[in-house]
């Protein structure tokens, strides 16, 4: 390919990241559908409880109470509980399918997986979130909280959380706009993503506290995640 000397390298780079960033918001029509197009086909989609958007607790006060919780009660979580903080880590908020937590470039690299135990009216196992259509797909069946402790270097108080949500991401949704400097960028997401479903938890009188020690394989293969997704975060949810 011959580089024009009026474009120069940088500014053809930037043309080939804003097509490619084009091309992927035409082929996916929608979030919903670019959202699922990691989703396994394994089940029928899980509706969830629509999201409460006006609740009773300040955000001040949220911020005052939060702390990191590693023991939970043995209770289940309601399944409005777990679509509340769904919707907080990634829910669609606008009709251009902008989010809840802030992303550079509104290109979401972030995923989202759900390794249930103890949710009233889902089975245990793992599921998906589907953004665009705020549902759940089935990816695989059983309890697999214990085993994803043991892939967290053996911290057993993951195992006694009633759910932990499972945050990765697909860095090349950024990367291929914003170059290496996309990583740093698709790290700030996962931290704001986290601070939200901290203080929708505090809200929701549930404990949480965010887990970056694990093996990154081993985290993979319990949520069965896509092989061009990283696992970034571990949270654990559960009633205090």
């Amino acid at each position: 390919m011959v580089m024009s000397k009026n474009i120069g390298r940088r500014g053809l780079l930037r043309r080939i990241g804003h097509a490619a960033f084009a091309g992927q918001f035409a082929l996916s029509g929608s979030v919903t559908a670019r959202a699922q197009s990691l989703s396994p086909r394994i089940a029928e989609p899980i509706e969830l409880p629509p999201p409460v958007e006006k609740g009773t607790m300040s955000v001040e006060s949220a911020l005052r109470a939060r702390r990191s919780v590693r023991r939970f009660k043995d209770a289940p979580l309601s399944l409005a509980e777990v679509s509340q903080l769904l919707w907080s880590a990634q829910g669609v908020t606008h009709p251009a399918g902008l989010r809840t937590a802030p992303s550079a470039g509104a290109l979401y690299p972030l995923e989202l997986h759900l390794v249930v135990g103890e949710v009233s009216g889902l089975p245990a196992g793992v599921y998906r979130y589907r953004v665009g259509s705020h549902q759940l797909a089935r990816v695989a069946t059983g309890d697999r909280r214990a085993t994803l402790s043991d892939a967290a270097l053996g911290q057993g108080w993951i195992a006694k959380a009633a759910a932990v949500l499972v945050v990765s991401a697909v860095y090349d949704r950024t990367t291929v706009k914003y170059g290496r400097r996309g990583d740093r960028y698709v790290h700030l997401e996962a931290g704001h993503v986290a601070e939200n479903v901290a203080l929708q938890a505090v809200a929701l009188g549930l404990g949480m506290t965010p887990v970056g020690a694990f093996h990154d394989q081993r985290v993979k293969s319990v949520v069965e995640m896509a092989n061009r997704e990283q696992p970034l975060y571990l949270l654990p949810l559960g009633k205090t």
